[in-house]
């Protein structure tokens, strides 16, 4: 008899990740540098370079050069898998909602910290009781 064991994604984390900015101008901003890194890694995701659930050890010429464009210099190349998740952002006058059922949130939190928002992460599971929108 062989016992098989795994892992899966059958609890649900209900994560909700809110970033508080000083100004709405710099929520516009963080949530468009999130969008166009999620543009690349979605292109590089159907052209292979990125294997979502693989190894990413390097980035692409593409991705540098937008890393580049928008001044993004702490994501490292595993981080990048994280943009090609089930991840909704919503913007809310200064402030960025992020929900997602994923755990990995690490690219999106350093983000938005160094974009200066004000960051609060919490499960809906522990917390059902709060607010998206008033939960900073």
């Amino acid at each position: 008899m062989k016992i098989w064991e795994g892992y899966g994604s059958e609890h649900s984390n209900n994560l909700i990740m809110i970033g508080k900015f000083k100004e709405v101008k710099e929520a516009k901003e963080a949530l468009q540098k999130i969008e166009k890194i999620k543009d690349q890694v979605q292109k590089e995701n159907q052209s292979g370079s990125i294997i979502v659930g693989g190894i990413t050890d390097r980035y692409s010429d593409e991705m540098l050069k937008l890393f580049k464009e928008l001044e993004i210099h702490n994501l490292g190349p595993s981080d990048l898998e994280q943009f090609a998740f089930d991840i909704s952002i919503e913007q809310k006058e200064n402030e960025l909602i992020l929900t997602t059922d994923e755990i990995d949130v690490a690219a999106f939190f350093k983000i938005l910290i160094l974009e200066g928002a004000k960051v609060e992460i919490f499960s809906r599971h522990d917390y059902p009781e709060e607010k998206k929108s008033e939960s900073v």
